[in-house]
């Protein structure tokens, strides 16, 4: 599923500018329905003590689904605005939760994303 608007795929800036205003409202699930891949990759850092690597939309929902479960509490959240470079864009997000079997944990971290074909095709987490 192509993300199309007036019959136009969508470039890696409107597809940045879309994350970006459903980022701001916490809406991390209509991010992926609406502009994920069906092969989307997911990656975290090599030994996260997390999650590691999730590939195919319904696994990825799973992944994210999976860590929100495991969150006792939400202490606060915050999402840069992205930073678009050719197919990529990047944000910034801080993220402070209680997570079961960790404690509170204060993420400060970088998500890169790529686009192809006005979907977003993979995810990257550096933290």
């Amino acid at each position: 599923m192509t993300t199309v608007t007036n019959n136009k795929v969508l470039s890696t800036e409107e597809i940045a500018a879309r994350f970006s205003e459903l980022a701001s409202q916490e809406k991390w699930f209509e991010i992926q329905d609406e502009l994920f891949a069906d092969n989307v990759k997911s990656i975290d850092p090599p030994n996260s003590p997390y999650f590691g690597y999730a590939e195919g939309r319904a696994n990825v929902r799973k992944k994210g689904e999976t860590f929100v479960k495991m969150i006792e509490d939400f202490h606060g959240a915050s999402t840069t605005a992205p930073i678009v470079a050719a197919n990529h864009f990047a944000v910034g997000r801080k993220v402070d939760v209680t997570v079961q079997g960790h404690g509170r944990i204060q993420m400060n971290q970088i998500m890169l994303y790529e686009v192809k074909d006005g979907q977003i095709v993979s995810e990257q987490f550096f933290y």
